[in-house]
């Protein structure tokens, strides 16, 4: 899929454009590196320091089949950031599964890479992170409508995700409704709430019921 680019995104400290494209196994350091600073950054208030400790690498972390799917993006600033004069900065990441793996990292203790059918199956959102450096600013909603969209070009029509207690606000505001919660089981001992959430060809779940 070409990159998408979203321009005219103006902030407090600096003026630039996101520009959206087909994560690459080069990115995979970059990516993990931003995700950790996402889940420590922006998570501490739903989820205690061993939740977060007990979760990062396994339940949140890089699923790198997606990856090798190419249906994992990256998202990057264009443009230079006055505190920093950085040219080019990883800012966001996300993407979707054909595979019914729900959540988690390459060292998730439960995989399923069997593929879905997108005439019966939801496509699965998977790990939509954001820098603490660009929170708030409308770069999860790009990120997943920018997901749906790829997941809808080839055939998918439903759309599962298991949501962090972080995102589920966001999500709720783009439709989606809760179907479950699963307490996840840590290395550490600790556990970890995810939400289920599910939405159907642009509404929620529960409309079509």
């Amino acid at each position: 899929m070409a990159a998408i680019e979203y321009s005219g995104i103006t902030m407090a400290a600096l003026e630039m454009n996101w520009t959206i494209r087909t994560a690459l196994e080069s990115d995979i350091p970059t990516l993990r590196t931003l995700i950790e600073a996402s889940v420590r950054g922006l998570q501490a208030d739903d989820y205690t320091p061993a939740q977060i400790e007990g979760a990062l690498g396994t339940v949140l972390g890089l699923d790198t089949q997606l990856i090798r799917d190419q249906t994992y993006f990256i998202v990057e600033t264009t443009g230079i950031v006055e505190a920093t004069g950085t040219e080019s900065r990883a800012a966001g990441c996300g993407g979707w599964s054909k595979r019914k793996t729900l959540f988690g990292s390459d060292h998730a203790s439960v995989r399923e890479p069997e593929l879905l059918n997108p005439a019966t199956d939801a496509a699965k959102v998977r790990a939509i992170f954001v820098h603490p450096d660009f929170a708030r600013r409308g770069l999860g909603s790009l990120i997943l409508a920018h997901v749906e969209a790829a997941a809808e070009a080839v055939g998918f029509r439903r759309f599962e995700m298991g949501s962090t207690l972080t995102g589920v606000p966001l999500y709720r505001l783009k439709d989606y409704v809760e179907i479950e919660r699963i307490a996840v089981p840590l290395h550490n001992g600790e556990s970890l709430p995810i939400i289920r959430m599910e939405k159907q060809n642009g509404k929620d779940s529960r409309a079509s019921k």
